[in-house]
């Protein structure tokens, strides 16, 4: 049997490209109160979050607020910190720019996995589009698809000790 072709061979490979990192839960999973990365309240959602949510605190994204990341699993309290392994992402835009989600699980993504986090954030940015608007903050908003955990961290930059915050306001 060749080896490259059993599971726990390909299973060996797909954790070699998933890179392990630490997420801070802001948001359990089920809950609806939305806190950010500095533990503030931004607003009470009237869905349950689906997902483990929080960010990766020693990398910011591209909107200058700290790298997002979702841990798929069991509710995890809120502060906990796990290390834990990026199996892709979603790319989303918020408000014309370009907002990374580190998918994050224990073991590689099922097919039906990718399929409902890709759903979520498809009706996730309509729904926030409908919030910016009546806000008044212009932009698009989009779920623009998948893209490898590799290629959005390359696109995040390390967090300086200097970093106080988001400086786009939510």
């Amino acid at each position: 049997m060749n080896d490259a072709k059993t599971p726990s061979a390909q299973a060996r490979a797909a954790a070699v490209e998933a890179p392990e990192v630490d997420v801070t839960i802001e948001v359990p999973r089920g809950s609806f109160l939305k806190r950010g990365s500095l533990g503030r309240i931004d607003f009470l959602s009237p869905f349950p979050c689906p997902f483990n949510y929080g960010s990766v605190p020693n990398y910011l994204g591209l909107e200058g607020d700290l790298l997002d990341a979702l841990v798929l699993g069991p509710r995890l309290p809120f502060g906990t910190r796990v290390r834990v392994r990026a199996w892709g992402a979603v790319t989303q835009t918020d408000r014309g720019m370009v907002d990374d989600k580190l998918v994050c699980s224990a073991r590689p993504l099922t097919a039906g996995q990718k399929a409902f986090v890709l759903r979520f954030f498809h009706f996730y940015a309509r729904c926030k589009g409908l919030l910016n608007v009546l806000r008044g903050r212009p932009g698009r908003n989009a779920c623009d698809g998948w893209c490898s955990a590799a290629q959005a961290m390359a696109r995040a930059r390390p967090r300086q000790e200097s970093w106080k915050g988001p400086v786009v306001k939510y």
